[in-house]
């Protein structure tokens, strides 16, 4: 070592030994000395070396995704298959799930890639705002809503976001092949504003006290036609009419009320006159991302307290001329099989158009009509969140659609207590 340093060095040594030094051991000293003198001043850069080089084994980096030294005919599609790989990788570490999750967010890169015509490296926020604007176009079959559309740029957002973290390396890799980087294509500035909590189609509503009526009446009438015509669909139908009257009893989801099995149902010791319809354990309710389903047990109030002997005659009765065997499901199908999401949606719509309810009612209406007639009973908002598995009131007062009638009743009530003097004895 040379430079400023160097007469400290020669000054240390003469006191430290004041017999003299020879010339070897000098020279030694002085690279020990230096040595530890670029380690300090290098001990950032160095651990910062030991980060980057951690991240760069993260699942779904680039130099996991690509094989070195290998000559692709195709090299842009072959690394678009590697970023869709590794992107798949990188999400299946958060546990989120392949059918339901990741696989339609890999179809959507796939659909705006075919749009574009272009690889994600090459997109501009331009080709992602066209791209949205054609699925909403009112020249589509089935233009998206809103909320689709928040959905979709969520998922590119996600995509590109994955893609333009420097610890994946793909900016690199995409700059070395290609000499393009890739951006993020989806801001605060083009993207749909989340300002209000319900988006949904305007026309979607609870039933009526007199449409869920109608409605299990069909589904009753046609029970009794098919016996009396002597049909084929006599058990099927008195299936879809246990399976609806069960979904609005419990106030259930689609695939809450598919995936029911007959040990879900519980007694409930506060409540013996229901026997064991007393209760539902909902063992696969609407999970968050990348944690399993919530559980909830859901109470049978007494106001459905009907829906003991309809459960009770599907059990005991009905359910074993399916023949299921040893199928745990509640509902099964003619194949002995757990009915499949389909199937609970053709149940519902084939008895709404029966009954003549409006087309834009659907399965999921049922549930909002439960939750607002326990509201409408007067039962208080925190029971009716945990009887439906909303973590928040405000999610509930999505789902409430009260009546003029039941409001009127609220104001007659406040108006009783606060100026009692002014009604009468009834």
């Amino acid at each position: 070592m040379s430079g400023p340093y160097e007469w400290i060095i020669d000054e240390i040594l003469l006191l430290a030994l004041p017999g003299g030094i020879d010339e070897l051991t000098l020279s030694d000293f002085r690279e020990t000395v230096a040595v530890g003198h670029a380690h300090l001043n290098n001990v950032a850069s160095d651990a910062m070396e030991v980060c980057v080089a951690q991240a760069a084994d993260l699942p779904g980096a680039a130099h996991l995704e690509l094989v070195d030294g290998v000559v692709h005919l195709d090299p842009k599609s072959a690394v678009l298959e590697a970023m869709l790989g590794g992107w798949v990788r990188q999400q299946k570490t958060r546990f989120l799930r392949e059918k339901s999750t990741i696989q339609p967010r890999v179809s959507l890169v796939r659909r705006l890639v075919d749009f574009t015509n272009s690889y994600p490296w090459e997109w501009q926020p331009a080709d992602a705002e066209a791209f949205i604007a054609h699925l909403q176009s009112s020249n589509r079959s089935k233009p998206i809503a809103m909320s689709t559309g928040r959905g979709y740029e969520t998922t590119l957002a996600l995509f590109m976001e994955y893609l333009t973290d420097r610890r994946y390396g793909w900016p690199e890799e995409c700059s070395r092949r290609f000499g393009h980087f890739p951006q993020q294509i989806f801001t605060e500035d083009n993207r749909v504003a989340h300002v209000v909590d319900y988006e949904g189609h305007p026309a979607r509503r609870p039933l009526t006290y007199d449409e869920v009526q109608a409605l299990f009446d069909v589904v009753d009438g046609r029970v009794e036609e098919a016996r009396s015509q002597g049909r084929k669909g006599a058990m099927t139908a008195l299936r879809d009419a246990a399976l609806l009257k069960t979904v609005y009893a419990f106030g259930l989801r689609r695939n809450e009320a598919r995936m029911l099995d007959l040990s879900d149902l519980r007694r409930s010791p506060k409540m013996p006159q229901f026997r064991q319809y007393g209760a539902l354990l909902v063992r696969y309710g609407k999970a968050s991302k990348g944690s399993p389903p919530k559980r909830r047990t859901t109470l049978t109030v007494p106001e459905m307290d009907w829906i003991v002997d309809v459960l009770d005659h599907w059990v005991t009765e009905a359910r074993p001329l399916f023949s299921p065997g040893k199928v745990p499901a509640l509902f099964v199908t003619e194949r002995a099989g757990r009915m499949s999401p389909r199937g609970l949606n053709t149940a519902f719509t084939q008895a709404r158009d029966a009954a003549e309810l409006p087309p834009e009612l659907d399965l999921h209406s049922l549930r909002h009509s439960y939750v607002t007639h326990l509201i409408e009973f007067d039962y208080p908002e925190k029971f009716v969140s945990l009887q439906v598995g909303h973590n928040y009131a405000s999610t509930t007062a999505i789902y409430t659609g009260v009546s003029d009638e039941y409001r009127n009743r609220l104001v007659q009530r406040a108006l009783r207590g606060r100026h009692p003097g002014l009604w009468g004895d009834e």
